[in-house]
């Protein structure tokens, strides 16, 4: 069995490349280049060149060939331009969840297939379990890594059955200190290189300056939302008027978010594009005299109005429950779909390290609806909402509201 590696230079996947070297699989390294573009990026510099240069490094100490290949085409048509759309329309990508589903594990899969690679391993955090259902066939299954702080499952949460078939994950059932002891023993150039941040290949960034490569300034108004408002307002009103848990109407509005309009505030600031900022965020507005930090609550990018709330508890931060679009529902486990009348409990994720949260899952026509049982905060538009029963990831989707 031919096995092609993913050799990044950080410690993980050179430890998923020693565990398959161990057991005497045939090995091929293959370090991926997809972003040479240091706009906006706050070292200055390529860090693919010192990433690349440690994975050779890594290549050698284990005497298994590197081959490198270019994605940059691939990795700008489908996760840079991703973002730069989604971002214009005033909603926040994720886009390491499309760098698995676009790049990892189809871009860079084909490239492996073409060296005569049967399988792709990487260094994520996870596991994966197959089982025979009833007519013989084979059901994978993506689990939670063993390392409860490093579990990457929810980044591979688009993952199609037929990606995971080519997907191995050396390192899932270990935890990180286990993976830099192996490295250590090891003698590997990256057991001691530190974790990779901001976004997946680029790096950490100044996102409005990377942003404006393609989104332009536009002066705009920040107005504040007095907590005392939602003790008066329709919406509020609206939430807790009467209707029960399975009216179709009910919800609807309770996964709606609160829309606002400035005079039902004060203005607090200005700010250079409402396309540039997200729910939740609270760095970046430079807006003093006030006692507590403000927080994003909405944005509006059609009037380019952004909407903030003073401290971390402010009530405009906090959701009863979101919306999926139908098209936009996404079933590793294809056996499980659900169709319209489904109604389960699941455990969700609305961000990458957020605790599971306990919530109701209503499939209707148009779509999922997620009624969480403690209102959830920063829920935002653009981001993965990710479904698990117990430590398995059953499917995913991109909030539409």
């Amino acid at each position: 069995m031919k096995i092609a590696v993913g050799l990044s230079g950080g410690v993980d996947s050179s430890v998923a490349a020693l565990l398959l070297k161990k057991e005497g699989h045939d090995l091929v390294a293959m370090f991926m280049q997809n972003w040479n573009d240091t706009t906006g990026t706050l070292h200055g510099d390529c860090s693919w060149e010192e990433d690349y240069s440690v994975a050779k490094m890594v290549a050698k100490k284990l005497d298994i060939p590197l081959i490198f290949t270019d994605l940059s085409d691939s990795y700008r048509e489908r996760v840079v331009e991703y973002m730069f759309r989604e971002y214009s329309l005033g909603r926040t990508p994720n886009p390491d969840v499309m760098c698995n589903r676009e790049i990892k594990f189809d871009a860079f899969l084909t490239k492996a297939l073409e060296q005569g690679a049967d399988y792709v391993a990487t260094g994520h955090y996870c596991r994966k379990e197959s089982f025979k259902d009833e007519d013989n066939r084979e059901v994978l299954r993506l689990l939670a890594g063993r390392d409860p702080n490093k579990d990457q499952s929810y980044f591979l949460c688009q993952l199609t059955q037929q990606q995971l078939s080519k997907a191995i994950f050396p390192i899932g059932e270990l935890h990180k200190r286990e993976v830099r002891a192996l490295a250590s023993q090891a003698g590997l150039p990256s057991a001691d290189k530190k974790d990779s941040q901001g976004i997946c290949f680029v790096g950490k960034v100044d996102l409005p300056v990377f942003l404006q490569q393609k989104l332009e300034t536009k002066n705009g108004t920040v107005i504040k939302i007095d907590s005392a408002f939602y003790n008066d307002s329709e919406h509020s009103k609206t939430l807790y008027s009467g209707f029960r848990n399975e009216d179709n109407e009910y919800l609807r509005v309770i996964s709606r978010p609160c829309t606002y309009s400035p005079e039902w505030g004060v203005i607090a600031g200005k700010h250079n594009g409402a396309h540039f900022y997200t729910i939740g965020q609270r760095k970046g507005l430079n807006i003093g005299g006030h006692t507590q930090p403000l927080y994003i609550i909405s944005t509006d990018p059609l009037s380019n109005t952004i909407y903030v709330g003073e401290g971390q508890e402010h009530p405009g931060l906090y959701r009863k429950a979101l919306f999926i679009n139908r098209e936009e529902i996404h079933q590793i486990r294809t056996d499980l779909k659900m169709e319209p009348g489904f109604k389960g409990e699941f455990m969700v994720r609305i961000r990458y390290r957020q605790p599971l949260q306990r919530a109701m899952l209503v499939m209707h026509q148009e779509g999922l609806y997620i009624v969480f049982f403690q209102p959830q905060r920063g829920v935002t538009p653009g981001q993965f909402a990710a479904w698990y029963s117990g430590d398995e990831l059953i499917g995913s989707g991109v909030i539409s509201a």
